[in-house]
């Protein structure tokens, strides 16, 4: 691992290339670099993997990519501005990682978490020309902390992934189900693939979407 300017493991590919296909990973609120990385040694041979961690530590243990607060009129509401920096983080950190282990600019993928979900969301639409797929898994779209003109970018590159579960206690499904209906808008054609489960990831889940990354890279 190198000294860039967010924490990170990394898996180096098994199935050299000259190019590095090059696959980031976002875990979710309270959790870390460890909880995704548990996908790796699973996932299609020839990807170099990253995990970050994310930079606002907790207590008494885990990180989160910006503060949830509790109000009492409110409710449960997200620190935008933190989201909104965490964001330019990763865009950011993507550049450093691609110059600082060669990998193939062209071929960069995200997969988040719920939280890290929200990020990668936020980091594709903001920065499409920075990424070519996205694995969006429990998680939703955020308008708020996309960049101010990202809606005359040009997303004819970029391919996403979205899943939810439909007992999800902690992130509605129908905030999941928003998204794709803006990313049609945008040009860009998915779906939310659902699964009868909580706020996690289904053995199904993830052997569909081991498949759709192992088409795209």
């Amino acid at each position: 691992m190198k000294d860039l300017s967010l924490y990170h493991i990394i898996k180096e590919p098994t199935v050299q290339k000259e190019k590095k296909a090059a696959l980031f990973m976002f875990h979710g609120y309270g959790s870390d670099e460890n909880d995704l990385f548990s996908f790796a040694t699973e996932l299609p041979d020839e990807l170099f993997i990253i995990s970050v961690r994310a930079p606002y530590p907790m207590q008494p243990s885990g990180n989160a990519w910006y503060a949830i607060y509790m109000d009492p009129t409110k409710g449960k509401f997200s620190d935008d501005k933190q989201a909104i920096e965490s964001r330019d983080k990763i865009a950011n950190f993507i550049d450093e990682a691609i110059e600082a282990y060669n990998l193939d600019a062209d071929n960069i993928s995200l997969l988040g978490f719920s939280q890290g979900t929200i990020l990668s969301y936020a980091v594709a639409l903001s920065y499409p020309q920075k990424v070519k797929n996205v694995i969006a898994l429990s998680g939703y779209l955020n308008e708020e902390i996309l960049a101010d003109s990202y809606a005359s970018n040009d997303f004819s590159k970029l391919d996403i992934y979205c899943s939810h579960g439909t007992v999800d206690q902690v992130i509605p499904i129908d905030w999941a189900r928003k998204a794709p209906v803006l990313f049609t808008k945008l040009g860009i054609e998915t779906s939310l693939n659902e699964f009868p489960v909580g706020h996690g990831v289904a053995p199904q889940n993830f052997y569909q979407f081991k498949e759709w990354l192992s088409s795209r890279i």
